[in-house]
């Protein structure tokens, strides 16, 4: 597929030295070639299948996607799979090149997103990013500003996109101050929605998906592993009442029945697969002779 550089807003130089280097780091840890990491491809698949069921595209024809950080087009691949044409923008050319090697269906473009989405109104039915906008809350030289890089790059996305579309950005915020500006930014720039958690309670697990709509604002999708924490309300309580076993922190005796319950209900917060109650849980065995 061909590769567009285009002669509107071209990446700076900083910005080209920033994306070399985080390239670098990139191919220390992964290799020079990181589409070859199995791993590596079944995370990006998996956020990347997220993403789009997130966007909620009808069943019953193509459209038209923008991936945005799309790097060695392992998001794209999951769009062509079911069936439908997208465009892939990135600031590292080391990463379109990998891209172009591998013979993507979609097209690319070498870009910085912070200085907009240089494309006419409406262009697109839904717009993905899996972990790329964080990177914009970084300032590369003294000139950039993340707040108004932030609203340069959403409110110029909100014009690309068809009314009644969604963008799903998956995210890494470093904290809740940085949350809180791309939100308010993508806010600012006319969008609605907010923000989808899926396992909210794993450390390892839990991501970040802002859902943006523009136009009407539809219903804010729920987000995975979220369930288990209305069903337990019940038990959670009576185990927070029984105080008998509880020691001078206030936290259940290691191995009594409490603690067994509490550390079942934990992990099922966290989304792993964990056995139901029965009335033999958390009972001491005999001791054998």
């Amino acid at each position: 597929m061909p590769v567009y550089i285009l002669s509107l807003p071209y990446p700076t130089q900083a910005a080209l030295q920033t994306s070399k280097r985080s390239w670098g780091l990139f191919t220390a840890c992964f290799g020079a070639f990181p589409f070859s990491s199995s791993r590596m491809i079944e995370i990006q698949s998996q956020m990347s299948e997220r993403a789009v069921e997130l966007l909620g595209l009808p069943e019953d024809r193509t459209c038209f996607l923008l991936d945005v950080g799309c790097g060695s087009g392992l998001s794209g691949d999951y769009i062509s799979e079911e069936g439908h044409c997208w465009v892939g923008m990135d600031i590292s050319s080391a990463m379109l090149d990998v891209a172009a090697e591998r013979e993507v269906e979609g097209d690319l473009m070498l870009a910085d997103m912070g200085q907009g989405i240089p494309f006419r109104p409406g262009t697109f039915d839904g717009c993905i990013s899996i972990s790329a906008v964080q990177w914009l809350c970084n300032a590369d030289k003294k000139t950039h500003s993340p707040p108004k890089r932030l609203y340069r790059f959403f409110s110029t996305l909100y014009t690309a996109l068809a009314r009644g579309a969604r963008a799903v950005l998956q995210l890494y915020p470093e904290n809740s101050q940085q949350l809180e500006l791309i939100t308010s930014q993508a806010m600012k720039a006319g969008f609605t929605g907010g923000m989808v958690v899926d396992y909210p309670n794993s450390a390892k697990a839990k991501k970040f998906f802002l859902c943006l709509f523009v136009g009407a604002a539809d219903a804010l999708p729920k987000g995975l592993g979220t369930e288990c924490s209305d069903q337990e309300t019940a038990r959670a309580k009576f185990t927070n009442e029984r105080t008998r076993f509880k020691n001078i922190k206030g936290k259940s005796a290691k191995k009594s029945r409490d603690w067994v319950f509490e550390k079942k209900e934990r992990r099922r917060r966290q989304g792993r697969d964990v056995r139901a109650d029965t009335k033999y849980t958390g009972r001491k065995r005999r001791p054998h002779f």
